[in-house]
């Protein structure tokens, strides 16, 4: 089982928050995610750690943010970059979309998403394919 990192309570009230007013580039992907749409399930506004995630399919470990013009900013660049490393040294993988994309060409965003989900979930290996010592390590990491 994943382990789960605690978020304050202050971040996940905010993230609730955050979820009432949608933004346009926010609401056109939401409508293709939501209710299990690609088959998979998506979370809007997920608190994880100390930041809120635009979208989040958790078993996929993917993290989905749509960027505005602020986005364009050198220090919102330099913190974007800093908030994906530190990400994905966790273990997820960060995917950025810029708002014209989501407005103009939402059918691409939408097969890039659905192709890096499909793709991370496939090539997890499934621990019957493992060597005997690297399932029994991978069952141990699971359940620490």
């Amino acid at each position: 089982m994943e382990k789960r990192l605690r978020v304050h309570p202050a971040i996940r009230q905010f993230a609730r928050e955050l979820r009432q007013p949608q933004t346009p580039a926010e609401a056109t992907p939401w409508r293709h995610l939501r209710n299990r749409n690609l088959k998979y399930k998506f979370r809007r506004q997920h608190p994880i750690d100390f930041f809120i995630i635009d979208f989040y399919c958790a078993k996929a470990k993917l993290l989905i943010e749509i960027d505005g013009a602020s986005h364009d900013e050198k220090e919102q660049q330099e913190y974007d970059q800093a908030r994906t490393e530190y990400l994905e040294a966790l273990g997820y993988k960060v995917i950025r979309f810029r708002n014209e994309d989501v407005r103009y060409n939402i059918h691409a965003v939408v097969t890039a998403i659905i192709e890096e989900v499909e793709g991370r979930i496939n090539s997890a290996p499934h621990p019957s394919l493992l060597p005997t010592g690297e399932k029994e390590l991978m069952n141990q990491e699971t359940h620490v």
